[in-house]
């Protein structure tokens, strides 16, 4: 079976960080957690299908591949992608750039590729509020019902070389607020699910930093499964700040 990519635009060249490459560079972001708290939502039968926007080098697209799930990874420059960046020397045949503010569709073979599960890791604040709307409908568009959009967003000004990246730098309320216009419905009770643990963004959300959870139908979303004490307990301690202090101790 192959994926194909359908695109109005292989690039994304009027974006800022076609322009100013800074973070498909150097990103390359996977959280393990994240990924066992994920296929848990799902029968352990089911080959989760997972797309990621804003999949820079494309480390995340492989930990799901690799998990043995389908993972499709989506990115508006190229660099990663001519320099063979992280997973783009390996998986290549799962990553694709296109410009995600324009029409795009994805086919496995010739059948139109729905996901379960859209990611998008400190991506949707690099979008001009202009354009918040198109990237709303490409996810519709790939989600299937009862599909998760899982965000990390970033509500602060990030500028490189004169060039501001973060063209959208607005509160939760009013991001939750504007995709819910778009016709998605928020889940947060998932947000509390991953326990803090996400592949990019704080630990706990903040003014600067925080994930929102949305679907495209509450009635067919999955179960959100019971979690033992122990586990959760681990999830609270891992990438803690004491955490962190006694691992930079232990290993000096």
């Amino acid at each position: 079976m192959k994926v194909t990519l359908q695109a109005e635009r292989e690039l994304a060249f009027d974006s800022p960080d076609h322009l100013m490459p800074w973070g498909t560079r150097r990103d390359s972001f996977v959280n393990e957690r994240f990924n066992k708290r994920l296929w848990r939502l799902y029968p352990a039968t089911q080959v989760v299908k997972v797309l990621d926007l804003g999949c820079a080098g494309g480390q995340f697209v492989r930990t799901c591949i690799n998990d043995g799930h389908f993972a499709v990874g989506l990115e508006g420059s190229d660099w990663s992608k001519r320099h063979k960046r992280s997973a783009w020397a390996l998986i290549e045949q799962a990553l694709f750039t296109c410009d995600l503010t324009r029409p795009f569709e994805l086919f496995l073979d010739v059948q139109p590729l729905k996901f379960d599960v859209v990611t998008a890791w400190e991506f949707i604040e690099h979008i001009n509020e202009n354009n918040l709307q198109i990237v709303a409908r490409n996810v519709q568009a790939h989600l299937s019902p009862g599909g998760l959009w899982i965000l990390s967003i970033t509500n602060q000004e990030d500028v490189v070389g004169g060039v501001r990246l973060h063209q959208t730098v607005r509160p939760k309320l009013w991001w939750r607020q504007k995709l819910e216009s778009f016709g998605f419905q928020s889940v947060d009770s998932f947000v509390g699910y991953f326990a803090g643990q996400f592949v990019r963004g704080a630990r706990k959300d903040n003014a600067v930093s925080f994930h929102l959870i949305f679907t495209n139908n509450r009635a067919k979303v999955p179960e959100i499964p019971a979690i033992p004490l122990v586990h959760r307990m681990f999830d609270t301690w891992i990438g803690s700040k004491p955490q962190r202090i006694l691992n930079r101790l232990i290993v000096g």
